[in-house]
């Protein structure tokens, strides 16, 4: 049985163990550009087979959140180059993680405060983070417009240029797509979201059609086994949601294993959340099941809530990677912590989503 502390390889990543660090969103890079405690925050996590970056806008138009980092402008890719040297010089790996939020966006995060953009206009009933005389604050997010044919290449090019500048210029080992959690690529993929009548709406090839062109052009920017794509098929989270999500992300499965990709990271059930959704059934085996049987052969790497014991469970029935999330904030030295067994440090709500080192860096390790 494999172990979660046994190196593995994904596409072209050799990695030291199982464990990754999931993307994990802290609001702490204004103007987009990430700091010197960024530096030390992933440093301090290294230790993860690989560490998975939190979402960098690829353009603009978009960024979704307050303070969140970019991957467009020069700045933002010097500070990311300090960030992923120093991760390698601690002997760790990273990818970054390619973001347009489309509709979970607001006005004021926008370019001329323009109305964010989303396959089809309908307003994302959820909240975004504004910073207010120095503090994350709430607000629910804006009426979108929806996208025209037309400004969709624009959409391919803004990924693909945003995956060359995080291998090439900042130093990245890969990318993973965020193709999850009602965020743009979701949004074409799910019903609940994309009403279009056009070549990117209503039938299954029709909503994946965004999605996969943006994996294609991304792995042609940065090279084969050096993309990963996160997906997430029944999460509510932003408001989100899929009349049948079963064929969807069976189809996407098979289509994405066409690629040559260095993983598959899937969140199974609610983000953040509940694993089971009774009102949301899913067979995730199934979805692995059809990757692999059309020929897939990134690592699986599956998330949300695992422990120990669910990780090495989810090994022995065919995962390949486990990613943790809010463990990772208040766990630098997580991968010890599980190899031990040792306690968790509880996680510090307040300190999640903006600030600076407290709640941030200051977590301690085992002695």
């Amino acid at each position: 049985m494999s172990s979660l502390f046994e190196p593995v390889q994904a596409g072209a990543l050799q990695l030291a163990n199982r464990i990754v660090m999931a993307p994990l969103t802290r609001n702490r890079a204004p103007q987009g550009i990430v700091r010197d405690i960024t530096v030390t925050y992933y440093v301090q996590r290294a230790s993860a087979g690989l560490l998975i970056s939190e979402g960098a806008a690829i353009s603009p138009q978009g960024v979704g959140y307050a303070d969140v980092p970019g991957l467009y402008e020069s700045p933002q890719l010097d500070g990311w180059r300090r960030v992923t040297d120093a991760v390698h010089r601690a002997g760790g790996k990273i990818v970054c993680q390619l973001w347009h939020v489309g509709r979970v966006s607001h006005t004021d995060l926008q370019p001329g405060c323009a109305a964010p953009v989303a396959p089809s206009a309908i307003t994302a009933q959820t909240r975004t983070v504004l910073i207010k005389d120095g503090a994350p604050v709430f607000a629910p997010t804006s009426v979108p417009r929806a996208l025209t044919a037309a400004e969709l290449p624009g959409i391919v090019h803004d990924f693909a240029a945003a995956a060359r500048n995080a291998v090439h210029a900042a130093g990245f080992d890969g990318v993973e797509i965020h193709g999850a959690n009602g965020y743009l690529l979701d949004q074409f993929l799910k019903t609940g979201a994309n009403q279009r009548t056009d070549d990117y709406g209503g039938a299954i090839p029709n909503r994946a059609r965004l999605l996969l062109e943006v994996a294609r052009a991304v792995v042609d920017a940065v090279g084969p086994g050096r993309c990963g794509v996160r997906l997430s098929p029944v999460t509510p989270a932003n408001d989100i949601v899929d009349a049948n999500p079963q064929p969807l992300f069976d189809f996407v499965a098979r289509q994405l294993a066409q690629l040559d990709l260095a993983y598959l990271h899937t969140v199974e059930g609610s983000t953040g959340g509940p694993r089971a959704l009774p009102e949301r059934p899913f067979d995730y085996e199934a979805m692995r099941k059809a990757y692999r049987e059309a020929g897939g052969k990134g690592a699986w790497m599956l998330n949300n809530g695992y422990d120990r014991a669910l990780a090495e469970a989810a090994l022995a029935q065919g995962a390949d990677l486990i990613s943790f999330g809010r463990p990772f904030i208040s766990n630098p030295d997580l991968v010890r912590r599980l190899r031990e067994n040792a306690p968790l440090n509880p996680g510090d709500s307040k300190t999640f989503y903006g600030g600076g080192e407290k709640g941030y860096t200051d977590y301690p390790a085992l002695p």
